[in-house]
């Protein structure tokens, strides 16, 4: 009923999920991220144990094949699950229980690993992975997002369309990007259209929060809409309008 991609980029150390199904909300139950400590997708019957305790295991520093070990032990229902997950070294493990409704698999790969259940068939999985490493170079979102849609061209899950969830953690406790398509017949098109949103203000924004290092991170308004109006004018120079649906600014 779902695939997802989870990664860690080896230059930034950015921590990311990617996942489309045939389910509502599914950004609600199958991504789970700490930065600097990892990145899990609990899928098929999925268990929200296994995203919770499983980065409180890699926090622990637990391998991710531990944290398998260690989650499906405790669980009797662990054959009708699905796990992948990746650490903040790069480490990563997957797990497809024998009862996971076909089809069902995953790939594994250095830093990156892909698996669903109940899809069209192997070639969804292997799509997405191989476009994801050919678009190395391009900016984290986008290679998720080109991945997921060659998953989908691919044949997708077998039962249709309906939510998606694109989340990336940079090195910070908080998400530098969350977004989710709970209920649409092209969550993947929408997803693309959310991401299209938050480059235009959103992600200028995200730039200047509060971190660790810079507890008070950058509060001139000045520099911000600066960056926003350089972004647009960028878009209006290639001839592109917003993506957005908000409406227009009330005036006094």
């Amino acid at each position: 009923m779902t695939w997802s991609i989870v990664t860690r980029d080896p230059e930034t150390g950015y921590l990311a999920i990617a996942v489309a199904t045939r389910f509502f909300a599914v950004g609600s139950v199958v991504p789970h991220i700490r930065g600097r400590i990892g990145a899990v997708a609990s899928q098929a019957f999925s268990s929200p144990l296994y995203g919770t305790d499983g980065l409180i295991m890699l926090a622990e520093g637990k391998a991710p094949q531990e944290v398998i070990t260690a989650l499906t032990s405790r669980d009797d229902g662990h054959e009708q699950r699905q796990l992948h997950l990746i650490d903040s070294k790069g480490r990563n493990a997957a797990f497809t229980g024998s009862k996971c409704i076909d089809w069902a698999g995953h790939l594994v790969d250095e830093n990156v690993s892909v698996a669903g259940n109940m899809l069209s068939g192997p070639q969804v999985i292997a799509e997405t992975l191989s476009t994801f490493k050919k678009t190395v170079g391009k900016p984290l979102a986008e290679r998720l997002l080109e991945a997921m849609d060659a998953g989908e061209y691919a044949g997708g899950d077998k039962r249709g369309r309906q939510s998606a969830a694109l989340v990336i953690y940079r090195d910070q406790d908080y998400s530098w990007l969350n977004l989710r398509v709970d209920d649409h017949a092209e969550p993947l098109v929408e997803l693309r259209r959310l991401y299209a949103v938050a480059k235009e203000r959103f992600l200028p924004v995200t730039e200047t929060m509060p971190t660790r290092e810079n507890p008070s991170g950058m509060i001139d308004r000045r520099e911000i809409d600066a960056e926003i109006a350089r972004m647009e004018a960028e878009r209006n120079a290639a001839g592109l309008s917003s993506a957005s649906f908000a409406t227009s600014p009330k005036t006094a």
